[in-house]
């Protein structure tokens, strides 16, 4: 059962159809190949599951074709993580790909992109979601947002996120964009609550001028649960700016009400709640800062029937000297079930330092602790109390192959 999911996540990966979470914009330039290999081990220590040591053969590839008129970016990475000593939780096959195809024309655009994964835990630190491996951290992921708030410690996870979007310019002063998409969270080993959801979303945005934007949208998501009849929708009113204050830095903050309906009440009540965005972007030539937050709703994170959440998130690399690199990323997350109130509170900070010893080989060493407490009634599967992972490791990378195509 399990092998066929896995199979059934990656044929979804290759035939859905997502839009890309980012401004469109078109790239340029002759097509691009990088693959790295790596090697890492970790300890967890003081961990409420008992100590163990893993180690963690994977890889990652990643590619652009650079079109200016219709780019293709896929990025893959993937391993296996073997428990070495004590506990054997949260191993096995770790696999996430994301696949963005855009077609620009002068006034008008559309894409779509899929983003799939398979886990043996909840996604947190780097692409792939799994700590210790030696990906680069810290730095952004426009990648389409987690609804996994919950972290789990001992359960595979299948997910899947596809949307479409298009856009149509008014000259250099107004946008207009329109996007659905559909996404599925599954547990092959039975121990979290399937998860099905529909979005749509239609936005106006308003350039004043090269520095100032102002942007309104609407949002409607509908979720539902195989296996249960019980659903709920959202539907959420939103304005906001965003500011370039200089080359570097820029800022964007929309917020508006979000109405929450069921097909029983006495599951998930109607209520009306915040819908809330910020973002804090700050780029230099050798690194960058982000910080973020976000109010909302999700599915219930795979443990609950509908959740609102608070979320924020931190994110900061930065280049030292020629060889060195720092990356740190943090997150807070607190769930509230809508059904029964319960709030489940998660934070995790982790940082790296990667030091090229060549062109082709790097070492590499991080620290990342997890913290979970909750007050709502959760499976055996969810993380809880404090975990501390240390890790260290190899990588090699050759030289990126550039590619020319006609």
């Amino acid at each position: 059962m399990k092998t066929k999911l896995i199979i059934l996540a990656l044929l979804i990966a290759v035939g859905a159809a997502a839009r890309a979470q980012v401004e469109p914009s078109a790239v340029t330039g002759p097509a691009h190949l990088q693959y790295v290999f790596r090697y890492s081990e970790s300890a967890y220590v003081g961990s409420t599951y008992g100590d163990r040591q893993t180690i963690s053969p994977s890889g990652s590839i990643s590619y652009l074709n650079g079109e200016e008129r219709h780019p293709f970016t896929l990025k893959y990475s993937g391993g296996y993580t073997w428990s070495i000593a004590g506990p054997g939780y949260a191993t096995g096959l770790f696999q996430r790909m994301t696949l963005a195809q855009e077609l620009i024309w002068r006034h008008w655009g559309m894409s779509v992109a899929d983003n799939v994964a398979y886990l043996p835990q909840s996604p947190t630190i780097g692409f792939s979601g799994i700590p210790g491996l030696g990906e680069p951290i810290g730095e952004p992921n426009p990648n389409p947002p987690n609804d996994q708030t919950i972290l789990s410690a001992s359960t595979h996870v299948v997910s899947n996120q596809a949307t479409g979007q298009a856009w149509r310019g008014f000259g250099r002063a107004m946008t207009l964009t329109g996007s659905g998409g559909s996404s599925v969270l599954r547990y092959p080993d039975a121990n979290g609550l399937q998860t099905d959801s529909l979005t749509a979303n239609a936005g106006l945005t308003e350039n004043f001028n090269s520095r100032n934007q102002f942007t309104t949208n609407y949002g409607f998501a509908f979720y539902s649960y195989p296996g249960s009849t019980a659903t709920f929708e959202s539907n959420a009113l939103t304005a906001g700016f965003r500011r370039q204050w200089t080359h570097p830095l820029s800022t964007n903050v929309m917020i508006g009400p979000e109405w929450i309906s069921s097909n029983d009440s006495t599951v998930v009540p109607a209520s009306t709640r915040i819908s809330a965005n910020a973002l804090i972007d700050y780029r230099l030539r050798f690194g960058n800062a982000g910080l973020s937050y976000t109010r909302g709703t999700n599915g219930g994170a795979g443990y609950l029937l509908g959740a609102s959440f608070d979320s924020v998130r931190l994110n900061v690399s930065r280049q030292f000297v020629r060889d060195l690199t720092l990356g740190a990323e943090a997150a807070y997350n607190r769930t509230t079930g809508l059904a029964h109130g319960g709030v489940t509170n998660t934070k995790y900070l982790g940082g790296q330092a990667t030091w090229r010893l060549n062109q082709r080989v790097s070492a590499f060493g991080g620290y990342t602790v997890f913290d979970q407490q909750s007050s709502s009634a959760l499976s055996s599967s969810a993380l809880f109390g404090l975990n501390q992972l240390v890790s260290f490791g190899i990588s090699y990378s050759p030289r990126g192959t550039r590619l020319i195509t006609h």
